[in-house]
């Protein structure tokens, strides 16, 4: 049945038939397909109210769920279905496994085109809640209030420091409980916001972006005990610095390295600015089998450290190292893969476009004893060419760990031309992994695939593959 409500279509009763990408769920009217986003699960029927309507399909919104599915489970924390960082978190975690196979497998089947091995069974990670080792908070002027709280006509602290709701660059879910990460990430989060009302300290304006004391806090932590705390001010005077800052200190010892930034700019990232070492180090440390790496305020790291563990165990498996090697690690970042093959390889050389990152990558070779690695920053397009590899030797292994948008055109032709003998590509994106393994598929034949869940109750999945050169 089909009803017109507030001016929008909405179809009762719909049967959720599957999983879709990116979170969604899928269901059919007239032969017609419905993305439906929101916590709904195969299995139950909802109402749905369309938000854009395409000649093949629909997107919705689910209204009024029955909750019927069997993949559901218990949800935890308080603010499910409005926050937009546990999408899956209604959904029992084999069944999450399950369907990132499915991703992987339909990604590379159906956009790759390739003869495949048979998909090796997904990593799944051992800890589903309490596993990211940074999280960004926003201090906001307009906090996110609930239709109850709209309807109820009474007046609500517009303060908030939390995560921007989907969609919503201008609004701030206050959170109070992440299960995301350890503590004392959330003691943090809330003493301080607690602090900044209490010394009438005014939290950012997103709109105007013209005042606000407060802009944005994170967090970042290591299995090795350390704490990072980097608070970014806005419009701000000395004095307001130094008493947050020396709150944090006294209130929160287990800080190891805490940091400051001030920032007037129309958006939050901070790679151009200047950011201020106020208390311990200027950076904390994660290691992995005795290699140490250090975590800059800039730097980039896994935010799931132990199953970047297992991911790299994997991406080293796959290159099969004998240590007469030379490997090239494209989209490098800090040097952690380069830095933890390099025992098993010749020479190791890294290739990254942010030079800050190289920077950091250089350091952890140097802090290691490492000596067979080189490291170069630049436009990976133009980097990566036939004078490259002419003038610095043609790679024996090729390991390659993009960013979603996978390998540029350019890139995958350089390889082809390089003619490894063994290439590892590791992506967080199973759509571009695969069309990229569609170009090298003229001199490259998969061999392995291996999921891993990096990121439990969400929809994303890691994927590593080996290809060979054929013969």
């Amino acid at each position: 049945m089909r009803k017109k409500h507030k001016e929008n279509l909405v179809f009762e009763n719909i049967l959720v038939e599957d999983f879709a990408a990116e979170a969604k769920c899928i269901s059919r009217v007239d032969d017609k397909v419905i993305f439906i986003d929101g916590p709904v699960a195969p299995g139950d029927y909802a109402d749905l109210r369309v938000t854009k309507a395409k000649k093949s399909y629909y997107e919705a919104t689910a209204l009024n769920i029955r909750p019927l599915s069997s993949y559901r489970t218990q949800t935890v924390c308080e603010h499910f279905g409005v926050c937009g960082g546990c999408k899956w978190q209604h959904i029992d975690y084999p069944t999450q496994l399950d369907f990132k196979t499915k991703q992987v497998s339909d990604a590379l089947e159906r956009i790759a085109k390739v003869a495949l091995p048979a998909i090796n069974p997904i990593l799944g990670a051992p800890e589903t809640l309490y596993y990211r080792n940074k999280l960004e908070f926003t201090f906001s002027q307009n906090r996110w209030l609930t239709q109850e709280e709209i309807n109820s006509g009474l007046e609500y602290d517009r303060n908030a420091l939390g995560f921007h709701v989907p969609k919503r660059f201008d609004k701030i879910l206050q959170v109070n409980h992440c299960y995301l990460q350890p503590d004392p990430s959330n003691q943090i989060r809330l003493a301080l916001g607690d602090f900044a009302k209490k010394h009438n300290l005014s939290f950012y304006e997103q709109i105007k972006q013209e005042q606000g004391v407060l802009r944005n806090l994170i967090i970042r932590n290591t299995t090795t005990g350390d704490l990072m705390v980097i608070v970014q001010f806005a419009y701000c005077t000395p004095e307001q610095v130094t008493l947050v800052m020396d709150f944090l200190a006294e209130q929160f010892p287990a800080i190891t390295s805490l940091n400051y930034i001030i920032n007037t700019k129309g958006n939050d990232t901070f790679f151009d600015l200047e950011v201020v070492n106020y208390k311990g180090l200027p950076y904390i440390v994660e290691e992995m089998e005795g290699l140490k790496f250090r975590i800059g305020p800039k730097s980039f790291y896994q935010t799931n450290a132990k199953q970047a563990y297992e991911l790299y165990k994997i991406a080293r498996t796959y290159a099969d190292l004998r240590g007469e090697e030379f490997v090239y690690d494209l989209y490098t970042g800090t040097g952690t893969i380069a830095n933890f093959v390099a025992r098993q390889a010749r020479k190791v050389i890294g290739l990254e476009y942010v030079e800050m990152a190289v920077a950091d990558a250089r350091i952890n070779s140097q802090i290691n004893g490492i000596e067979n690695t080189e490291f170069y920053a630049g436009d990976m397009r133009k980097l990566l060419d036939n004078e490259f590899v002419s003038q610095k030797g043609r790679p024996d292994v090729i390991i390659t760990d993009p960013p979603r948008a996978g390998m540029d055109e350019p890139v995958v032709r350089t390889i082809l031309d390089a003619e490894p003998q063994r290439i590892v590509y590791v992506s967080c994106n199973p759509a571009t992994q695969a069309r990229d393994l569609a170009w090298l598929d003229i001199k490259y034949q998969v061999e392995a695939v291996q999921p891993v869940d990096m990121f439990p109750q969400t929809h994303h999945v890691e994927n590593v593959v080996k290809l060979v050169k054929r013969q």
